[in-house]
């Protein structure tokens, strides 16, 4: 599936994505909790983002949070996963959603052209994920998991 997102977003001032540090495993734990994700133990969580193809963090420049999560695996062929897509609860939660899969889809639109993608998220991410061009509950498959 080609992604063409409809419009840049742009997150409010002081926010930015990060690609490059790797985020504490339990920082992430934090952000999945307050999303009413699962968390995972701290050694194996860690080990998952540093082997993941690739991964975003929504930060602010003088605050040491995470405010959204997304990671990436494929096989780059076939398929690609987003793993663990949480934002911080808010006023600005969608829109963290929507920029973590807009330049998440933008990046395996160009590194993993052709790859099938598959999402494991929170409901919370639900309108984000349908407005990006998701089919939510295809064929009435519900779950996909994956024990850490």
């Amino acid at each position: 599936m080609q992604y063409f997102p409809k419009k840049k977003l742009v997150l409010p001032e002081g926010y930015f994505v990060n690609s490059s540090k790797i985020p504490l495993a339990k920082e992430v734990n934090k952000l999945l909790s307050s999303c009413g994700c699962e968390t995972f133990p701290i050694k194996p969580l860690s080990e998952a983002i540093q082997k993941s193809n690739f991964f975003f963090t929504i930060q602010h420049e003088l605050k040491n949070k995470l405010y959204g999560f997304v990671r990436v695996t494929s096989d780059r062929g076939l398929n690609a996963n987003l793993w663990n897509l949480s934002a911080s609860p808010g006023n600005d939660q969608k829109l963290y959603y929507s920029i973590l899969l807009q330049v998440t889809l933008e990046k395996i639109n160009r590194e993993m052209p052709g790859c099938s993608i598959s999402v494991q998220a929170p409901v919370s991410s639900f309108n984000s994920l349908e407005e990006s061009g998701f089919i939510l509950d295809p064929n009435g498959i519900r779950v996909m998991g994956y024990k850490l």
